[in-house]
C-alpha cells in the first residue's frame, strides 16, 4: 500500500535526483503555503469540505482493492526504486544490534524492506501487505537481490490495516500484559517460530512509509494504536508522507476532493496530505512521544518535460513508545 513519486500521477521523473538531496531544505514550507494560499486556482484545496451530514457523497471507504489493482498494473518491479535514502534519515535502523525486529505497515513490492535487509545482517523484517500478489513480488525482488541473505530474516504476511487487526504471533498478549491493553488478537502461528515460542516478542521499530495517507482519515487513529500495540516499549515507529501543498496535492482536481485534504486519484486510491500538528495530534493521541518532526522540502527538475520543476513536501517524523509504557 506505498506510493511516492508517483502519486497523483507523477512518475519516476526526477526520483534520483529527490532521493539524493532527500531531507535537505531547498525551500521553506511557509513560503510555499504563502504562494499556495494567495493564488486564486488553488482556493478549492483550502475550502472546508462538507460534514456528513450536509455531504451528497459518502466517506472514503478503505480502497484495498484499489490498491491491489494499482499493484497488480505495476508488477514488473520497475515502478519503484529502492530507498536507500531512508537510511540516512532513520540512522537507528542500519545501526541497530542485537537482532533488532522491523515491521514494515504496507510494504509494496520491497523497496524499502531491501534497503533495510541489506544495512545489517543482524534485523529482520517482518512485512504486510494487502495484495497477495505484492507480497508475492517483494519476496522475489528481495530473494534475487545480489548481497542479502534472507534466509529467516523476511517475512511477508497478509494483512489489510485498515480493516484487520495484527497477528498475535507479534506481540502476543501474554507477552505484552503488562505493557496495557490493547485490542484482541486474531491467532494464527507462523512455521518460523520454535516449537515452545509463544510470538516473536514485539517489534523494536515500525515504519510507516508512504502508508497512513493511503488510509482514510477516520480510520488513521485506530491504524496508529494496533501499530503501538506491536511495538516494543522503548521502540520507535518510523514515518514518511505526503505533506501538505505538495506538488501532487496540487494538481488533484476540485471533483477528486473526498474530504478536507484527503482526495481520490482516478484508480480508485486515496491520499491524504499532512500538517506537522496532524501527524502530531494522531501520534501523541496514541501515546507515543514526537523525536522529531518536520517538513522535508526538496525542489527537483523533471528532465522528461523540459526541465519543469518541481516542489515536493513530505513529512519525517520520529516516534517513541514510552520505555515505562503500561
Amino acid at each position: 500500500m506505498e506510493v511516492e513519486e508517483a502519486g497523483g500521477g507523477v512518475e519516476n521523473a526526477g526520483k534520483d535526483e529527490v532521493e539524493a538531496e532527500y531531507h535537505s531544505h531547498d525551500f521553506e514550507w511557509e513560503d510555499l503555503r504563502a504562494e499556495v494560499e494567495s493564488d486564486p486556482a488553488f482556493s478549492y484545496h483550502l475550502s472546508p469540505f462538507p460534514g456528513p451530514a450536509a455531504s451528497t457523497t459518502s466517506p472514503p471507504q478503505p480502497s484495498s482493492e484499489a490498491w491491489r489493482n494499482f499493484h497488480r498494473r505495476h508488477a514488473s518491479g520497475k515502478f519503484f526504486k529502492e530507498r536507500r535514502y531512508l537510511l540516512k534519515e532513520f540512522p537507528e535502523l542500519p545501526n541497530s544490534k542485537d537482532c533488532a525486529k522491523i515491521l514494515e505497515v504496507g510494504c509494496g513490492n520491497g523497496s524499502t524492506a531491501v534497503s533495510i535487509l541489506r544495512s545489517s545482517e543482524s534485523i529482520t523484517v517482518f512485512a504486510c501487505d494487502c495484495s497477495k500478489d505484492t507480497l508475492e513480488k517483494a519476496n522475489e525482488i528481495i530473494s534475487n537481490t545480489k548481497g542479502i541473505d534472507i534466509k529467516d530474516r523476511f517475512h511477508p504476511f497478509l494483512m489489510d490495516v485498515s480493516k484487520e487487526f495484527f497477528p498475535d504471533w507479534l506481540f502476543c498478549n501474554a507477552c505484552k500484559s503488562s505493557h496495557g491493553n490493547c485490542h484482541e488478537m486474531r491467532k494464527e502461528r507462523p512455521d518460523f517460530l520454535r516449537e515452545n515460542q509463544c510470538c516473536v516478542g514485539g517489534m523494536d521499530f515500525i515504519t510507516m512509509i508512504f502508508t497512513l495517507s493511503a488510509i482514510p482519515f477516520a480510520i488513521m487513529p485506530s491504524t496508529i494504536e494496533q501499530c503501538v500495540c506491536v511495538l516494543k516499549p522503548g521502540g520507535l515507529l518510523l514515518f514518511r508522507d505526503y505533506g501538505l501543498y505538495d506538488m501532487t496535492m496540487l494538481r488533484f482536481l476540485p471533483d477528486q476532493r473526498v474530504g478536507f485534504r484527503e482526495y481520490m486519484r482516478s484508480d480508485g486510491t486515496l491520499s491524504y496530505f499532512f500538517t506537522l500538528d496532524t501527524v502530531r495530534e494522531l501520534f501523541h493521541a496514541a501515546g507515543l512521544i514526537e523525536l522529531e518532526l518536520e517538513y522535508c522540502c526538496v525542489r527537483s527538475v523533471n528532465r522528461k518535460k523540459n526541465g519543469k520543476k518541481m516542489q515536493r513536501v513530505w513529512v519525517h517524523g520520529k516516534f517513541l513508545k514510552p520505555p515505562s509504557w503500561r
